[in-house]
């Protein structure tokens, strides 16, 4: 008996062992500086309107993080797409249902009790912490490409240049980038690798969370029509799995129609709600630089910062193009002609946190030159930031 004891417990230390080996360093690092930069910013976020008290104007922390699609999220958990009683609103479909269903899903679960004045049950604190979960499977993942696709060192530099990006507050609020992302980027690494069913049952979520799911399932299959892992290695069997990411799209589309008899009533909500239609790009450049560089205009900031954010997509889409990276730049191009070609620019900032390529490239580049990289990483903090002020102060950052 002692000697079966003795096989059983080393084969638990083996396994144990095993185990831990599957963290890497790199996983190790990617983890503390999430963990650093949700702390300083939570904390940053609770002790700033003791600095700033006229612009907070006293309100509690969690309402300070309840701002534009956050508390529209929050609705949706808790009321369904026929919105909040007594408050009609034509732009309710054009949010997708994964994240509000992850959000009432978490809530149901956490017991209903309050600790130092917070209700645990509370939408907005769950949203949070949905984000803090989600936020850390996303550094791991987009860490590994990094050292995938880079030299050593790679990864931890990509981690740095999304977390000191101007529109990382996103990451951290209750809004759906950080879900998504958590998604798909292990789905990537999934295919990358070669394992196309994991990777298409992994893309599913993901294009349940946001509309860009549908321009990540296009991106697979191109992955799997030129990948080194793809159809030359593996055949076309898995090719039927990659049909599985544009199910979300489909039943939502019919669940849609059931309540609305349209088909495309994700697509109309954005005009009924955000006056976007299909333009020329010329046309919303027009329409963006005019209320980018209107002084009195309260979204002079947010429209600055959206064309500077068009300019990075562009200039990542060359980059993508000239590097054949085929598959990437279905994805990142797919998602910057759905925005260049709308009425005016909106949420371009935020597009620019789910174009991993860009964290990449930019991390490659400081591998390169270490120098200008710590330099951009400098500039754009300060940037960080300011958006952060401005998305907890109630102001639009994007």
């Amino acid at each position: 008996m002692t000697l079966l004891q003795d096989k059983d417990a080393e084969t638990a230390q083996g396994r144990g062992a095993a185990l831990l080996t599957r963290v890497r360093p790199v996983d190790r690092l990617a983890l503390s500086l999430w963990a650093g930069a949700w702390l300083g910013v939570m904390f940053f976020v609770a002790v700033v309107p003791r600095v700033l008290p006229t612009v907070f104007d006293g309100r509690p922390y969690l309402e300070r993080w309840a701002q534009w699609d956050a508390v529209r999220f929050v609705n949706l958990a808790t009321y369904g797409y026929d919105g909040v009683p007594g408050q009609p609103d034509p732009g309710w479909p054009a949010f997708f249902p994964g994240y509000p269903m992850l959000l009432r899903a978490v809530g149901t679960v956490v017991p209903d009790i309050r600790i130092g004045g917070l209700l645990l049950s509370d939408y907005r604190l769950i949203g949070l912490a949905i984000s803090l979960v989600a936020g850390a499977v996303t550094m791991v993942a987009l860490a590994r490409i990094g050292e995938r696709e880079g030299p050593e060192g790679t990864g931890g530099r990509a981690v740095v240049a999304l977390l000191a990006g101007p529109p990382a507050v996103f990451l951290f609020a209750g809004y759906s980038e950080a879900v998504f992302l958590a998604l798909a980027l292990p789905a990537w690494l999934l295919a990358r690798r070669g394992r196309w069913t994991a990777a298409a049952l992994l893309a599913v979520p993901a294009a349940g969370v946001r509309i860009t799911g549908l321009f990540f399932a296009l991106a697979l299959i191109v992955e799997f029509l030129v990948g080194e892992h793809g159809r030359r290695e593996v055949g076309w069997r898995p090719a039927a799995w990659l049909a599985l990411p544009f199910t979300p799209l489909l039943a939502y589309s019919w669940y849609q129609w059931t309540r609305t008899g349209d088909w495309l009533a994700w697509q109309h909500a954005q005009e009924a709600g955000w006056d976007r239609h299909l333009v020329w790009p010329w046309e919303s450049f027009k329409t963006t630089w005019q209320a980018a560089f209107q002084s009195d205009y309260e979204f002079t900031l947010a429209f600055r910062i959206e064309m500077f954010a068009a300019l990075v997509g562009v200039l990542l889409t060359v980059y993508l193009l000239v590097k054949r990276r085929w598959p990437e730049l279905v994805y990142v191009g797919l998602q910057l002609a759905a925005l260049l070609l709308s009425s005016y620019y909106l949420s371009v900032g935020r597009a620019m946190l789910l174009w991993w390529p860009l964290w990449i490239a930019v991390a490659r580049f400081g591998m390169r030159r270490p120098g200008l990289y710590a330099a951009a990483v400098a500039v754009s903090t300060p940037f960080a930031v300011l958006l952060l002020l401005t998305f907890t102060s109630g102001s639009w950052a994007g």
